[in-house]
């Protein structure tokens, strides 16, 4: 896994500057919408193409921003200056040129400005997840997923969570980087944008459809309505799948989770309500690159809205092959056996001899 991330790094082209950085670091502007895509044939702006999120992931750009960032949004020129080093290690592992005539993770970062980002969220002003509420904190501490080990016991599949079981990320995670399989192609007819993910699903988003699904019809990938703002894509998602009590249905955040009080890496399984809410903006703001923008909102889960800005590369050339998570996933039922294995041991040796 960790030879097909870092690889991957090294094939993916630079993407197109989306977004200049300011002369004050704690200042965000805003989207740039000067740059005019083609049309499709039917006239929409054409947003199609393969893009790639590992860049991203491999970057070690966080979702949350580190705590010793404040509430800037960008590097200051030491810091990356660093980030910039560790990308030229990165490549010292590969060539820098292959027969595609693509660079590697330092030519990314100097040609692509979000590469000196602090991190992907930009609100609230501290770039951190706004804290969950009491019951989301406890719906979050019982949640079932092998990532939460401590105390634990598995004795069946419903143990474990969605991605845990090859079902699905969630919504929003889906949309957002991930340790490995970060492809996000889109495609386009009349009427409809469809997105499929290189790791587990798609979601198709009507143009041409004025009301939510019932709510009562759930679904992983929310019921998103489309339309389009100029040169931009928005969309709106409700009708995320949640489930019932403690076996509330969870998303996966983004790489590197951050733990929402303290900063450092912890589970990062997040409930979801049925108020849950997102709004998104995608932007192309050049030929290889799109702005994704993403605005959630579910009160019974964190005490404010968040919003997390980042920048999509296209990579026409990146394969995305067949996600064959169930074939050979020996995950779930190791941890099961293992756990009645321990389980066992500790009453054979509790019992009276």
């Amino acid at each position: 896994m960790a030879v097909v991330c870092l690889a991957t790094a090294s094939l993916t082209p630079a993407g197109a500057i989306a977004q200049p950085v300011p002369a004050d670091l704690a200042t965000l502007p805003p989207v740039p919408t000067d740059y005019a895509p083609q049309r499709t044939a039917w006239g929409d702006p054409d947003l199609r193409a393969t893009y790639t999120l590992d860049m991203i992931n491999t970057g070690r750009i966080a979702f949350a921003r580190p705590a010793q960032f404040g509430e800037r949004f960008w590097l200051t020129e030491p810091e990356f200056a660093e980030r910039l080093e560790a990308a030229r290690r990165s490549d010292a592992a590969f060539s820098e040129e292959t027969s595609r005539g693509t660079k590697g993770l330092e030519a990314w970062m100097l040609a692509e400005p979000f590469a000196r980002r602090s991190s992907m969220l930009v609100s609230p002003a501290d770039g951190r997840l706004p804290a969950l509420t009491p019951q989301a904190e406890a719906l979050r501490a019982a949640g079932r997923s092998s990532w939460i080990t401590e105390g634990r016991t598995y004795d069946w599949i419903d143990d474990f969570d969605t991605w845990d079981r090859c079902i699905t990320r969630g919504f929003p995670a889906s949309m957002l980087p991930f340790r490995y399989n970060n492809g996000v192609r889109i495609f386009q007819a009349p009427g409809f944008v469809v997105i499929h993910f290189e790791m587990l699903g798609d979601r198709i988003i009507p143009l041409t459809v004025a009301e939510h699904r019932p709510a009562a019809v759930e679904s992983w990938m929310g019921s998103s309505l489309g339309h389009w703002d100029g040169q931009t894509l928005v969309v709106e998602t409700t009708r995320i799948k949640t489930g019932d009590g403690a076996t509330r249905e969870v998303w996966r955040r983004a790489a590197s989770p951050l733990n929402v009080a303290t900063g450092v890496q912890s589970n990062n399984a997040i409930p979801v309500s049925d108020q849950a809410k997102a709004v998104e903006r995608f932007t192309r703001t050049g030929p290889d690159a799109l702005v994704y923008e993403l605005i959630y909102t579910d009160p019974q889960v964190f005490t404010a809205p968040w919003t997390a800005r980042l920048t999509w590369s296209r990579d026409d050339g990146y394969q995305m092959f067949e996600y064959a998570c169930h074939e050979g996933n020996v995950s779930i039922r190791n941890h099961i056996l293992a756990s009645r294995a321990e389980r066992r041991e500790a009453a054979a040796r509790a019992a009276p001899r």
